[in-house]
């Protein structure tokens, strides 16, 4: 119900850094190439990665009850990127990058796939149509890109350090926004036609377009670290979720203008937020 949380045991002590779900389980990823998959998010099941560098995100091109083709995709440290079907079974990708990589996503339009993109450190930003073959593209920043989201007006989002915020159309060339701040920006998703960013300090931007954003007050200064859109279609129910540090939790169900803060029950840093739609 996003008011209510219960611990589950992981197995691991590495830290987890990105979570998502897609055909029929949840999969985690964090640091030392960890990752741990789970049909309900209670019992979790470690994976064989074929990597230790830390991986810091993961996406999935299904995000619903499915059993339909699927790709996962997760990255992390030195150019990391490692593929699956499953969740279960990884392959190492060629990036062409030694940069860390923090954020991936990808853009459906009906039942077709067309592109994936990865954002990192130093401004990098690489493209796919199929998750395994990789291109590098410019950015027009050296600040560290953390989060990328796309979905609605034919737009990408990237976030990053220093209050960063590009835009696109295409993933291939990318325009600076005016953020507003100069705070570190970790993680931007979508969902009621708004675009929505968190990051250091507990800032909360918002925009209907990608291009003007407007500040919101979370009412808390704890960095926020995860954000995601819980859209409880047909219900109208549907709310946003960020995490952060010292266990922060808060949702909004009004497109970020007033936020409750949740009890989350424990003091660790939460990196990372997912809901199954």
């Amino acid at each position: 119900d996003l008011t209510t949380w219960t611990s589950r045991t992981s197995g691991t002590s590495n830290s987890l850094n990105g979570v998502t779900f897609g055909k029929y389980s949840y999969v985690a990823v964090g640091d030392n190439g960890t990752i741990l998959t789970s049909p309900y998010g209670i019992t979790w099941t470690s994976r064989t990665s074929g990597t230790s560098n830390s991986l810091s995100e993961v996406t999935s091109t299904k995000g619903y009850n499915c059993a339909c083709d699927s790709t996962f995709v997760a990255v992390g440290d030195n150019g990391t990127i490692l593929t699956s079907p499953d969740g279960t079974t990884w392959t190492s990708r060629t990036s062409g990058t030694s940069n860390s990589l923090n954020g991936v996503t990808y853009m459906r339009q009906g039942t077709v796939l067309t592109k994936f993109v990865a954002v990192g450190d130093n401004g990098t930003t690489l493209t796919s149509p199929d998750a395994i073959t990789w291109t590098s593209r410019t950015s027009g920043t050296t600040n560290s890109l953390n989060g990328v989201t796309y979905i609605g007006n034919n737009t990408y989002v990237a976030v990053g350090d220093n209050g960063t915020i590009l835009t696109t159309s295409d993933a291939n060339i990318w325009t600076a926004r005016t953020s507003g701040i100069s705070n570190s920006l970790s993680e931007i998703t979508y969902g009621d036609s708004v675009y929505m960013t968190v990051g250091a300090n507990g800032q909360i931007r918002t925009s209907f377009d990608g291009i003007t954003w407007v500040g919101r007050s979370s009412g808390t200064s704890t960095d926020l670290s995860g954000i995601t859109f819980a859209n409880d279609y047909p219900f109208g129910n549907s709310t946003f979720v960020t995490v952060g540090a010292l266990g922060t939790i808060l949702t909004s169900s009004d497109n970020g203008i007033t936020w409750a803060s949740r009890t989350s029950g424990t003091t660790k840093s939460l990196q990372g937020v997912a809901y199954k739609e």
